[in-house]
């Protein structure tokens, strides 16, 4: 699987290795963590990861990636599909920065990134959700390009999809 690159952003792709660090609570040799990475959520994404990995094989194209800043090199967050489409072509995706690295846009860019990348690959839309509570996540599905889709109790689902936005 391929990096993805954006103007302030390389999303480095999760192999065993790397998602099996991460687990642990480690970056990897020559590489620097931002301050409280990889985090908690970081850890999660990795474990999904690899659940994946065990039980359906390789998701390639639709992996899980590490968010590095080209500025200065550092690992700030994590970001990438739950697995390959489902049955009506749609992958999920999901995301998460270091809270130092929240608010400079970086979430957006690497969605959109993200976005791109599952469209050049074949899939019809991609859906991700968020707590009811987490207006920056909304903030950031809504910039790139995602609207949202319903909600219940906990969450408010988003979701974009091109065959729709094509045919119309």
């Amino acid at each position: 699987m391929e990096s993805l690159t954006t103007p302030r952003l390389v999303l480095l792709p999760l192999g065993p290795e790397r998602a099996r660090r991460l687990v642990d609570g480690v970056v990897g040799p020559g590489e620097r963590g931002a301050d409280g990475y990889p985090d908690a959520g970081d850890r999660a994404g990795a474990e999904r990861y690899l659940r994946v990995l065990a039980g359906s094989g390789d998701p390639a194209p639709y992996g899980a990636y590490e968010i590095q800043r080209r500025a200065d090199g550092l690992l700030i967050g994590g970001a990438g599909f739950h697995g390959p489409p489902g049955a009506d072509g749609r992958v999920t995706v999901g995301y998460g920065l270091v809270p130092a690295a929240r608010g400079h846009g970086y979430a957006t860019e690497a969605l959109r990134a993200l976005l791109e990348h599952a469209r050049r690959h074949g899939a019809a839309g991609v859906a991700g959700d968020t707590d009811r509570e987490n207006t920056g996540s909304q903030r950031v599905m809504a910039a790139a390009g995602m609207r949202p889709v319903g909600e219940d109790a906990r969450l408010r689902y988003y979701a974009v999809t091109w065959a729709a936005a094509e045919s119309s």
